[in-house]
């Protein structure tokens, strides 16, 4: 018989499930108060009188770098998966020699400060003359994304049966054959996380851009709304309205791929 949660623990999840989406909700209320509510002591609650200017300003200013952190982040979420699945295959079915040592050095890549490999691609890119590009943007955010990748993808298809592969083969399937026919289609749940977290890294980034791309023109959304707090920080309402629009995509894709989420992360977590 399953027993019932006492009723108090369901209200301390309650209470700091609040806390915790309680700055989400006062970030949609700012983004809908007049700028002369802000000055009030305390300000309202609920954004009574409301406005939308400050998604206005965000359709007129800070459109164009929503669209380049759309193309960074698709960008970024397909050069992960060129390389990362292919690799990761490598490792877990084919177990090339010095496997264990690649996943070793992946492990190992994940704990690099950002700041570091920052330093070292600008140096890089200013000798190959791609600093200030979305190009330059999607490599340096990939090169997070893919050790996690080949980590998430590893794990996963060390889970796929051998009998499948060798029936894929006895049916003359060569091995990228195999690969793209039968080990990547029963891979969703793992393509869908690797894919969801690749483009969150590069939506959120802030540091590679600032580094490698804060005089270009293609600046991404968390450049734009740093310059615009730089140059408007007393407009509350559009700074958080374009932190609004920028929260959206990342939430919908979570909601939405939260299913596939929890199965590519857990995968090959437990095995028989």
């Amino acid at each position: 018989m399953t027993r019932r949660r006492p009723w108090w623990l369901t209200g301390i999840g309650i209470v700091l499930t609040a806390l915790m989406l309680f700055p989400i909700y006062w970030m949609i209320n700012v983004s809908f108060t007049k700028d002369s509510n802000m000055r009030k002591d305390p300000p309202n609650i609920i954004p009574i009188g409301g406005t939308l200017h400050g998604y206005a300003i965000v359709v007129h200013q800070q459109l164009p770098f929503l669209g380049t952190s759309l193309l960074i982040g698709a960008g970024t979420v397909a050069v992960t998966l060129i390389l990362a699945a292919p690799a990761a295959f490598s490792l877990a079915k084919l177990r090339p020699r010095g496997g264990g040592a690649l996943r070793f050095v992946l492990l190992i890549a994940q704990i690099i400060p950002a700041i570091i490999m920052a330093m070292g691609f600008y140096t890089i890119y200013v000798r190959l003359g791609i600093l200030d590009t979305v190009w330059g943007l999607i490599v340096a955010d990939s090169t997070i994304a893919v050790p996690f990748g080949v980590l998430i993808f590893t794990a996963f298809m060390s889970g796929i049966p051998d009998e499948l592969m060798q029936a894929a083969r006895v049916d003359g399937a060569g091995t990228w054959r195999t690969f793209v026919s039968v080990v990547l289609p029963v891979s969703r749940n793992s393509v869908i996380t690797v894919s969801l977290f690749s483009f969150l890294w590069a939506w959120s980034d802030f540091l590679f851009a600032n580094t490698l791309d804060g005089g270009g023109a293609l600046k991404p959304i968390t450049l734009g709304i740093y310059a615009y707090i730089g140059n408007n920080n007393q407009e509350w309402n559009s700074i958080m309205a374009t932190a609004v629009v920028a929260s959206i995509p990342a939430a919908v894709l979570l909601v939405v791929a939260q299913r596939y989420v929890a199965a590519g992360v857990t995968a090959g977590a437990v095995k028989d």
